[in-house]
């Protein structure tokens, strides 16, 4: 039988040929043995030859870090199964087997073999982010969106091949036949193209990095982006707890990005102090006397004390009544005080908005707020540099006869209704 000679041609020499079996079962089985032998040659090829001449190339062009990163990845492992597939399938002839046979099998094992050469091709993008990830670029642009949306299209590429390949069709027929589901691909990957275009936004205007504070209080979110990819972005709160946004809403929705504020190098202080009215009066001759002992006023009292006199002096006989003349306040004399006590602070940005003001009185008291910069942005020294701040200036109300707002509590009702004693 002519079939059963297809062995002939792949040898050369006339005494191999001669000595091949006729039977077609025993040309299989030489066959199967002679593609056993290849696969398994093509596979240590692959998986060791391979993989030392790679390392060992890596390694000499100061690159060991790719190697490693490719083999935990497992590249070198999906290209030693993909190799002897594509062996196998060169070599598939060698079985005196039918045409459509052949063809069959031929099929089913490229399709294998291609599915392992897009695992070693997004092993290897998988690679190249691990890599770009302990890079100083990484900081400031993530690329992990990209690989994501490269893998997805390979993938769809596979698949495409793969098919075409089963069916014995064309791959321009299968991506002219996609024209016309575009409407239900558009739906299907809705959220991917949204992420695109936002991750493709938000990377080129440098809205976000990997390690920003952010805050979505509608999205529950509270931390530091800990991982940026296609379709979400991982934030960890402060309770170390993980919030997952969809990169789509972080360029949909308003955000606050406390970056800009590390960047600065300045972290803003804006507390405020609630001064009881009924303890704001002016200051006596008396007081402002014993008020000079505070190093800190010297200047403002010279100050102040000159422009009164200034002003009390232009009103003439009107400066004898108390209620005409220009005074001191103790609640005046407070701000310049806490003022310049800011003003003396090392740990306060001297060249930032400093400022202690007086806002609208409120049925909680007046409030005094105190607006100023710390030039240390790290949270805990931040509240350590705040709350010095506000000891000191809590501590020096009574020096001016002032004292805090405070609503009444329990406690301060509970004598109301006892009986008083009677002593005999």
């Amino acid at each position: 039988m002519q079939e059963n000679k297809v062995l002939i041609p792949w040898f050369n020499d006339s005494s191999i040929v001669n000595s091949l079996p006729n039977d077609l079962w025993a040309q299989i089985m030489l066959g199967v043995v002679i593609l056993a032998i290849l696969f398994i040659l093509a596979g240590w090829l692959t998986s060791v030859v391979l993989v030392r001449v790679a390392r060992r190339t890596l390694s000499a062009m100061g690159r060991s870090n790719w190697a490693d990163a490719l083999v935990q990845r497992r590249v070198f492992r999906s290209v030693s199964y993909a190799a002897p597939l594509f062996v196998v399938v060169a070599n598939i002839a060698l079985l005196p087997l039918e045409e459509r046979y052949i063809s069959v099998l031929t099929r089913f094992l490229f399709s294998i073999g291609t599915v392992f050469l897009f695992l070693a091709i997004n092993g290897a993008l998988g690679a190249w982010q691990d890599i770009y990830a302990f890079s100083a670029k990484a900081q400031t642009r993530s690329i992990k969106g990209y690989i994501e949306l490269t893998k997805i299209v390979s993938w769809a590429l596979c698949l495409i091949l793969i098919v075409s390949v089963l069916f014995d069709k064309s791959p321009l027929l299968m991506l002219s036949g996609l024209g016309a589901l575009s409407a239900v691909l558009l739906l299907v990957f809705k959220d991917t193209l949204l992420s695109l275009v936002a991750s493709t936004q938000m990377t080129s205007n440098d809205m976000l990095r990997i390690g920003d504070w952010i805050e979505m209080p509608q999205a529950g979110a509270d931390g530091f982006v800990i991982d940026m990819a296609l379709h979400t972005v991982k934030v960890q709160n402060w309770d170390k707890t993980v919030t997952t946004v969809p990169t789509y809403k972080l360029f949909s929705e308003s955000y606050r990005n406390w970056r800009y504020m590390f960047e600065s190098g300045g972290r803003r202080i804006k507390r405020t102090l609630r001064i009881d009215a009924s303890t704001v009066r002016f200051l006596s001759e008396v007081e402002i006397t014993a008020l000079r002992r505070f190093a800190l006023l010297d200047d403002y009292l010279d100050g102040k004390q000159a422009e009164l006199e200034a002003t009390n002096t232009a009103l003439g006989d009107l400066a004898e009544h108390a209620f005409n003349r220009r005074r001191l306040t103790n609640l005046g004399t407070f701000r310049a005080y806490a003022l310049a006590y800011l003003k003396r602070q090392p740990e306060l940005h001297q060249d930032m908005l400093m400022i202690v003001r007086m806002m609208e009185p409120q049925s909680q008291g007046i409030p005094i707020e105190v607006y100023c910069f710390a030039n240390n942005t790290a949270w805990v020294e931040y509240e350590r540099i705040q709350g010095n701040i506000f000891d000191h200036l809590l501590a020096i109300l009574p020096e001016l006869s002032l004292r805090l707002y405070q609503a009444p509590a329990g406690s301060d009702f509970s004598g109301f209704g006892e009986k008083p004693l009677h002593h005999r």
